[in-house]
């Protein structure tokens, strides 16, 4: 699971750039996927399975919210922080 969460907080700093439309079309839907499994894998933790489902809800490809740009990186940033918290976290615990 750690290397989920690394991996997606990559993509999510790759969102802050000027990347071709294909590129935010294929984050959504691997986003969506690794939102879906983290909430899942984290099922005996209310707060995190809630923020994972509302995660993969925005991201989801299927309904696009509209959301302007400037919103859309202040949330990719959001979602960096929260996944490597929790990658730093976990790795205190062990």
């Amino acid at each position: 699971m750690k290397a989920i969460k690394i991996v997606l907080a990559a993509l999510c700093l790759l969102c802050l750039f000027d990347m071709p439309y294909s590129y935010y079309e294929l984050f959504r839907i691997i986003a969506m996927c690794s939102f879906v499994f983290l909430a899942y894998k984290e099922r005996e933790k209310e707060f995190w399975v809630l923020l994972w489902v509302i995660s993969a809800i925005i991201v989801q490809p299927f309904y696009k919210f509209m959301i302007v740009r400037e919103v859309w990186n202040i949330i990719d940033l959001i979602w960096v922080a929260l996944l490597l918290y929790q990658v730093l976290l976990n790795k205190k615990k062990t």
